[in-house]
This record gives structure tokens, C-alpha cells and sequence, in this order.
């Protein structure tokens, strides 16, 4: 059965705590991924995985799956990354508060941290210089391999919504930027 259909099962059925860990198990691993590929950063990668699955633990119940679970979650993730680089409490050092989302969090964050492979430094020296933007653009049509409908839903704003030819043409932009960075970092294509 396709995980949007059993959680809308375990939903429907009143098992919303069930539905959203199912939900977590499933969807986590590559949001964490995704992530990590957009922040560079382990801590803050693990702190915006963190508020991504406090909002998805809250949103689960209420969301009426007019996109695909996996859209909906790096759209989630994508607002959570935003968030962590722009929020006040970070400069402070206060962490996000524990709890039972933030337990199966810490669950999936831990156990796909030993599989994680370093990226070269100098590929990570191109990513870095991207701006956040870029940066999960390519996140989310390289490494997650989502479609430009998928993108364009996640990247749009309230009332400033992104059209899919828009994030293509904006990607092939920055395959050109690649390309240059790649010569000049002395990478070959």
C-alpha cells in the first residue's frame, strides 16, 4: 500500500501519533539528506531536522494530501532550513525543545549519520559559495531527484507562487555557474 494511503488509513482511523511516525520513518531519511546538503553543516542540519519534525508531527494530522507526502515534507524542510538561518534564537544558542518527534528525529538522524559519505572538499567549496536558493535547487533535483512541478511547489512562497519553467530555466543557469566554478576549482566535467 503507498505510504500516502496507509497514513490516510491510520489517520482515518484515529491513530494520528502511528500515522505520523510511519510518516517520519519513511520520509525522514531523505529529508535529513536534503538537509544536510542545503546547511553544510551537521548541528544545523540536526536543529532544522528537528523543527521539520515538530512541524510535520503537528501538520500530519490537518494535511489533506493535495501533493504527494514526499513535496509536502521538503516543503516543510525547505521552511525549516529558512527558518534556522534567519531565527533569533539561533544567534542566542537555544536549542529546540525535546520531544516525541524530535525522539524518532534524533532516531533517524543517528542512525543514517553512519552511512553518510563525505562529499569532496572542493565540491563542498562550490556548494558553499551558492546561495540558498541554488543550493536546494540542486538539492532537490539532483540528490532527491524530484520533478520540476515537485520543486516549483516547494520553493513557492504565499502568494508568490513558482512556476516550473521558471525553476527549469533557473537550473540551467546554474549548470552554466557549475561549470565555470568546476574549471576554475580545476575538476574535470
Amino acid at each position: 500500500m503507498p505510504i500516502e494511503e496507509r497514513l490516510q488509513a491510520l489517520l482515518a482511523a484515529g491513530q494520528a501519533s502511528e500515522a505520523v511516525a510511519a510518516g517520519l520513518r519513511e520520509v525522514g531519511p531523505v529529508t535529513l539528506r536534503y538537509l544536510r546538503s542545503l546547511l553544510h553543516d551537521e548541528d544545523e542540519a540536526a536543529d532544522a531536522f528537528s523543527v521539520f519534525a515538530e512541524h510535520f508531527w503537528r501538520g500530519l494530522p490537518g494535511f489533506r494530501f493535495g501533493s504527494s507526502l514526499r513535496t509536502w515534507s521538503y516543503r516543510i524542510a525547505w521552511n525549516a532550513a529558512q527558518n534556522l538561518r534567519n531565527a533569533a534564537w539561533k544567534r542566542h544558542g537555544r536549542r529546540f525543545a525535546s520531544g516525541e518527534a524530535s525522539a524518532i528525529a534524533e532516531e533517524i538522524r543517528t542512525r543514517s549519520a553512519e552511512g553518510v559519505s563525505r562529499q569532496r572538499s572542493a565540491l563542498d567549496r562550490i556548494r558553499d559559495s551558492l546561495p540558498d536558493e541554488d543550493r536546494s535547487l540542486l538539492a532537490l533535483r539532483i540528490d532527491q531527484g524530484l520533478s520540476w512541478a515537485e520543486i516549483a511547489e516547494i520553493l513557492s512562497e504565499e502568494g508568490r507562487p513558482v512556476q516550473a519553467n521558471t525553476v527549469t530555466k533557473r537550473f540551467e543557469r546554474l549548470k552554466s555557474r557549475l561549470a565555470e566554478l568546476a574549471d576554475q576549482h580545476g575538476l574535470e566535467e
